[in-house]
């Protein structure tokens, strides 16, 4: 099986000095701080990733 890839979000904009990379998995979804990779990752269930992209979409948040 293949490791998930880290992409960039599309919300950093290709800016360096915000960037933010995504990897997604079948049941969760991690997130790094491109600049700061060695602090780790916060992980969330899929579920919860997809009702925060909704709300980020619809100005919610």
């Amino acid at each position: 099986m293949t490791e998930p890839i880290w992409h960039t979000s599309s919300y950093s904009q290709g800016g360096a000095d915000n960037c933010v990379e995504v990897r997604e998995t079948p049941h969760s979804v991690d997130v790094r701080d491109t600049q700061h990779r060695h602090l780790g990752q916060l992980t969330v269930p899929r579920s919860e990733w997809t009702a925060f992209l909704n709300a980020v979409r619809t100005h919610e948040l």
